[in-house]
């Protein structure tokens, strides 16, 4: 795919309207890659002027600082914010909760202030102006999706509509899990745990959520971070589900049912 990046549009004394900050997990996981890919494609249907930093990029520093490492996440935030800033980003997007929660709430008071919002937000509102239509029937025609709350977008930011909004768009059946909304399990992978073993216990926490996913009765798992997709992937074969049951991100979902 062709973006133009930051650079690209400063060269040519241009400014796009949003910023599409791609993430760690949007860059080098293969499974999130198809995100990126997906919600890229959606901007360039809607018209959406939008870049990316590219090389530019490097990590938020939120897995730095929910492991207890402020002096790199410190690090990592000042780097980010020269860069922003010396490009004059008002608006970023990013198809990860975690980096939209660190730009929103914690990026300000080291001088990072941008309107930051989360895809399912940005994909709610595109519905909304009508800038992108979803075609009738389709994929997802008659079939059963569950949504997973992340933290960091649900308890953390109170985002429990506007993916759900999304969903309600598609001729399917939303179904909810026992626990959802504020009450919502964790996938097991917030606050750094994606990146070292769980401590002792009697089963992983993505197991629990992949089981009370696949009781709904759902084939679609739908899900809105990067990390809540590793595990409940790995939720849904342990409960031996992978071929009937699929963990689809919200921009997968909207990519596979646009009209023209």
């Amino acid at each position: 795919m062709t973006i133009k990046t930051m650079a690209e549009y400063a060269a040519s004394g241009e400014t796009p309207e949003v910023l599409f900050w791609v993430g760690c997990a949007g860059s080098f996981d293969q499974r999130a890659q198809k995100i990126t890919k997906a919600f890229a494609t959606i901007l360039d249907k809607a018209g959406i002027r939008f870049a990316i930093l590219g090389k530019e990029e490097s990590c938020t520093g939120d897995p730095a600082r929910r492991a207890g490492n402020e002096f790199i996440f410190q690090m990592m935030a000042q780097n980010n914010i020269q860069v922003l800033n010396g490009y004059g980003v008002k608006k970023i997007v990013t198809a990860c909760p975690h980096c939209f929660n660190i730009f929103k709430n914690e990026y300000p008071e080291l001088g990072g202030n941008y309107e930051v919002l989360h895809h399912t937000s940005f994909l709610q509102q595109l519905i909304d102006e009508g800038k992108i239509k979803m075609t009738e029937g389709g994929t997802f025609k008659g079939r059963r999706i569950t949504y997973h709350d992340s933290c960091y977008l649900g308890r953390a930011n109170n985002i429990y509509e506007a993916p759900r909004k999304v969903l309600e768009a598609l001729d399917a059946e939303l179904v909810e899990m026992k626990r959802c909304r504020s009450k919502g399990l964790c996938c097991g992978a917030g606050g750094a745990q994606m990146f070292k073993e769980e401590e002792k216990g009697i089963t992983r926490v993505n197991f629990e959520r992949g089981r009370e996913a696949v009781d709904t009765g759902a084939t679609v798992i739908a899900a809105n971070c990067p990390f809540c997709m590793t595990m409940l992937t790995d939720g849904v074969k342990e409960q031996g589900k992978e071929d009937s049951v699929q963990v689809l991100d919200i921009a997968e979902i909207v990519a596979k049912q646009l009209g023209d």
